[in-house]
């Protein structure tokens, strides 16, 4: 397995947040950082090789400034620039990554949408976990959150949540979230039995799920959160606090390389805080 951590830079001031994140991970786990910027492909234009090695230039100087505040913390780093789409360098990077790690200059959920398809389409692909860093200030916040629905996907996200939870001295919020059936046409209520029902089986998936963790980690602060809503809407809202949210994504296809699923889909494009992407 690698111990590499990959970061994609690019000249935003996010580029500052995710290379951090991820020496800090790195230092902590003896892993190494690479960091890849990538630059446009050559169409033949007249004149554009002077572009091209002046954008080669700027990323290599960019990369150097990066590498030496990793360095700094006496973590081995290494530089790479490439030529191309930086959606498919990262990808392909990936799959020699243990973790890639990707910014976004997403400010927080009063600022609209996420800009920009690049990060959701690099989660949906990558062969590897995907952390993605918001331009957002995370001093005060605690805690990590992690969705879970009884998948083998989300068992995965747990066990990378509790992971990091334990690396980060931080609670462990596992949230699951039911949904009433819907139903078309007016209705005056659900009745309670069922909404009782729906509240005990989920808790109890959710105990489940979290019996391997529990063994796996004894002394983690482990807290159990039960709701009735739409799972990204309650998963933001805790991530509003936390360090750190994980979620997991379902599979590589075809679709899945434009699509990470509606709720992770959700969720990144709300980001509360760090957020990774397991599957």
């Amino acid at each position: 397995m690698s111990d590499t951590i990959v970061v994609g830079v690019t000249a935003a001031p996010v580029a500052a947040r995710a290379v951090a994140w991820a020496t800090a991970r790195a230092a902590a786990l003896g892993m190494s950082v690479e960091l890849v910027a990538v630059i446009g492909g050559a169409l033949g234009a007249v004149g554009e090789d002077r572009v091209v090695r002046a954008a080669q230039d700027a990323a290599d100087r960019m990369l150097e400034d990066h590498a030496a505040t990793v360095a700094a913390s006496r973590v081995p780093v290494s530089t790479r620039t490439e030529r191309g789409n930086p959606v498919a360098v990262l990808i392909d990077a990936s799959e020699r990554a243990a973790l890639l790690v990707i910014g976004s200059d997403y400010r927080g959920p009063d600022q609209g949408a996420v800009r920009g398809s690049h990060g959701i389409r690099i989660s949906a692909a990558a062969h590897s976990p995907v952390i993605v860093v918001p331009d957002v200030d995370l001093t005060g916040r605690s805690g990590v959150v992690v969705g879970t629905d009884g998948s083998d996907v989300s068992a995965a996200a747990l066990r990378f949540a509790a992971d990091e939870a334990e690396r980060l001295g931080e609670p462990l919020i596992a949230v699951s979230v039911w949904t009433p059936m819907p139903i078309p046409g007016p209705i005056s209520g659900y009745p309670e039995p069922y909404l009782d029902g729906m509240q005990e089986v989920t808790a109890e998936i959710l105990r489940g799920s979290l019996t391997e963790i529990r063994e796996a980690h004894p002394d983690l602060q482990i807290t159990e959160q039960v709701e009735c809503g739409y799972p990204s809407a309650i998963i933001n809202d805790r991530a509003q606090s936390a360090r750190l949210t994980v979620v997991g994504s379902h599979g590589r296809g075809a679709i899945a390389r434009l699509l990470l699923g509606s709720i992770s889909h959700e969720v990144l494009a709300r980001l509360a805080t760090v957020t990774a992407i397991v599957r």
